[in-house]
């Protein structure tokens, strides 16, 4: 059971907004898909779900193609389910009417047990009766979350689906749906900007420049050895350094990225930089520094002086 992207390439007027993009996902995996704002992340999961016709290359599921409106009058397949940005709700029923919409009518209690199960598992239980259009923004996105998972897909196709979602809530909400998706063995593809969804949940990411596919690999290893500044950014703040700030070296003069927790403060080192910005985050603070007139990021455990000198080494 495979999900196969063979070089698709796909122009909106004259723009190439996707570009030869190629890459394999097992069944049940959960794949992030990251990158700057534009770069293509909502396109993508249009062309797998069907919603426009790709200019070149071909998306198989099973070995059977996935094909766009010139072939399909109602575009997808059923066992592909897709959530864009805007939810699609309808505003004048209720929470429950919303999320049974496509379940059928036939077994009366079985549809009920299923819609209860689903506002269980997104926290919305409580507001089962209350029409869609009363809702906030992050309430109608949980409600989306719970309609979409109603027919169990076999891939699911997850636009920015907690951007609306208030921290302390997104993120039960997440360990719940993963959990969820990897019981049920739900293929789930989630464009996000949020790194936490490509960290702590995705089984592999997909970074995506300009249109173009330029890593893939498991998370972890992406987030460890970034093969680019760009890749490394999406994670957070990132530096960019020479080894010879930190060292005397002979030969090559590397060029290493290295995130704010991987600079600590110390008595004598090499390089110096000024306190500029100290930001609290709860465990430790940000401190942002000027260093040969550009900004540079580390972690403290406490808060710093502004324009006080400290040397820096590579923790």
């Amino acid at each position: 059971m495979m999900l196969a992207i063979k070089n698709i390439s796909f122009t909106y007027i004259e723009k190439p907004v996707i570009e030869n993009i190629t890459f394999e996902i097992a069944k049940g995996q959960n794949i992030a898909v990251i990158g700057e704002s534009g770069c293509g992340k909502s396109t993508l999961l249009k062309l797998l779900y069907g919603l426009y016709d790709l200019d070149e290359g071909e998306i198989l599921y099973n070995e059977k193609r996935i094909l766009g409106p010139k072939y399909n009058l109602i575009p997808g397949e059923d066992y592909i389910k897709y959530l864009a940005q805007d939810f699609d709700l309808m505003p004048f029923i209720t929470v429950e009417e919303n999320v049974g919409k496509f379940l059928s009518n036939m077994y009366k209690d079985k549809k009920k047990s299923r819609i209860n199960e689903l506002l269980e598992m997104v926290e919305m239980t409580d507001f089962a009766k209350v029409k869609a259009k009363y809702l906030s923004g992050g309430q109608q996105q949980r409600v989306a979350l719970a309609r979409v998972l109603a027919l169990e897909p076999q891939i699911l196709l997850l636009d920015e689906p907690f951007s609306q979602i208030d921290s302390f809530r997104k993120n039960s909400l997440r360990r719940n749906l993963f959990k969820y998706f990897k019981e049920k063995q739900i293929t789930c593809i989630i464009a996000t900007h949020d790194s936490t969804d490509a960290l702590s949940f995705s089984d592999e990411t997909i970074v995506l420049q300009n249109g173009k596919l330029i890593a893939k690999g498991s998370s972890i290893e992406l987030y460890d050895n970034p093969p680019s500044f760009y890749v490394a950014s999406l994670f957070g703040e990132v530096n960019e350094l020479k080894q010879s700030h930190f060292m005397d070296i002979e030969g090559t003069d590397e060029t290493l990225l290295l995130y704010p927790h991987q600079l600590k403060v110390v008595e004598d080192g090499k390089m110096k930089a000024v306190v500029k910005q100290c930001y609290f985050k709860g465990s430790h603070y940000l401190v942002k520094a000027a260093f040969e007139r550009k900004a540079i990021f580390f972690e403290h455990d406490s808060e710093l002086e502004l324009n006080q000198e400290v040397t820096l080494s590579i923790s």
